[in-house]
């Protein structure tokens, strides 16, 4: 998920459209407070960001990610097309299980990350970020053979269930989701409409995914909410979950200056492809998975109750800027400020001070394994 600037017509351009989703009309019947995001109308809250933080972790939140880009990628070799692009092993992998990886460029920068899903030998499911998809899907026109087909499922919106009681809830209008694990994907059927759904999501709890048809999704939502655990959840809280769950924002804590190494995100170069080296920016990416990143993106917690928020300064025993905060706020299950920073790599280490200056106040904080919160995963019964 990530922020696009709306260009004003000060800047000299036409101001671009903000555009409606599927749900557009049903948040604001719910009294969603609506903001733009990513190009499109949104709702950031309802009852209040707080609020619906501790419901999801509690219960279950109804999350709109219909902004999100989700696209069908066929062709006879798409897999090894793909591969060609980013670092996770797909030609092995099996159906309908998703994979989460980067698209990089010659540099080894994250242009965007993106879950991938193989659901046929010829067919991939992706889901990409609302404000890069178009620049995604001009990136892999350019580079993938012509024999690969990408089709944009704008038809198709998603839906997300999150928290400790979210599969328990959906099963009642979806049976056969509660038997899938972690990561795993596969299709289902609601009142005659065909689902695609992943157990995954952005929160670090237990969920589901949904892809639902457009003309489906006001329908969906309304039996999805009428289940008594199922609260709509705005924009506010889903930010606010996921960085308790230690995960990146793209265009935040991610960008294309940024390598998987640096992000801390090594899990996503699968050994098959490190070996081969075969993946753009390889020969930059070894070598800092080898010798270590200049910088790289851990967890703090920040004394205090004031957060620290993106865009303030790491700072060191002589006030020179040596990294930068890219994601911070109040965390209401951990009960304190938190946030994400890049800094050198000799003060990535958990229990390192670090001194952050916002606005000319200066701000201890002690770096800290991530996530803050446990993640809650579901990955079956031992």
């Amino acid at each position: 998920m990530s922020d696009a600037p709306v260009q004003s017509e000060d800047d000299g351009f036409e101001p671009l459209e903000i555009l409606t989703l599927p749900l557009d009309a049903w948040h604001r019947a719910k009294g969603g407070r609506m903001v733009e995001f990513a190009g499109y109308h949104m709702p950031v809250q309802y009852e209040g960001i707080m609020a619906e933080h501790l419901w999801t972790r509690e219960n279950a939140g109804l999350f709109d990610v219909s902004h999100m880009g989700q696209l069908s990628i066929t062709g006879d070799n798409v897999a090894t097309a793909l591969e060609s692009l980013m670092p996770a092993a797909i030609t092995d992998a099996p159906l309908n299980k998703a994979r989460y990886s980067l698209l990089l460029n010659d540099e080894g920068g994250v242009l965007d990350d993106l879950m991938l899903t193989p659901q046929a030998a010829d067919r991939i499911y992706m889901v990409v970020n609302g404000a890069t998809k178009y620049d995604d899907v001009a990136h892999m026109i350019e580079h993938l053979p012509d024999d690969v087909t990408l089709n944009m499922m704008e038809d198709h919106a998603l839906l997300a269930v999150q928290g400790p009681k979210a599969v328990e809830a959906v099963a009642r209008l979806v049976p056969g989701v509660a038997a899938l694990t972690f990561m795993q994907a596969g299709a289902f059927e609601w009142n005659g409409h065909e689902l695609w759904v992943s157990r995954s999501g952005y929160t670090g709890e237990d969920g589901v995914e949904m892809s639902v048809p457009a003309e489906a999704a006001e329908a969906f939502a309304d039996a999805l909410v009428a289940q008594p655990e199922i609260k709509p959840i705005g924009l506010g809280a889903r930010d606010s979950l996921r960085l308790e769950a230690g995960l990146p924002l793209y265009g935040h804590d991610l960008d294309p200056a940024i390598t998987p190494v640096q992000a801390d995100l090594g899990f996503a170069l699968f050994k098959r492809r490190r070996e081969a080296g075969d993946f753009p920016g390889a020969a930059r990416i070894l070598a800092e998975r080898e010798n270590g990143p200049a910088t790289k993106r851990v967890g703090l917690l920040v004394d205090g109750r004031q957060p620290v928020r993106e865009g303030a300064d790491v700072v060191d025993a002589s006030s020179a800027v040596v990294g930068r905060v890219t994601s911070g706020g109040f965390a209401p299950t951990v009960g304190a400020p938190i946030a994400m920073a890049y800094v050198p790599l000799a003060d990535a280490v958990p229990g390192t001070v670090v001194t952050l200056s916002q606005r000319g106040k200066a701000h201890r904080a002690t770096v800290t394994a991530m996530p803050f919160v446990p993640h809650r995963y579901f990955r079956g019964v031992k």
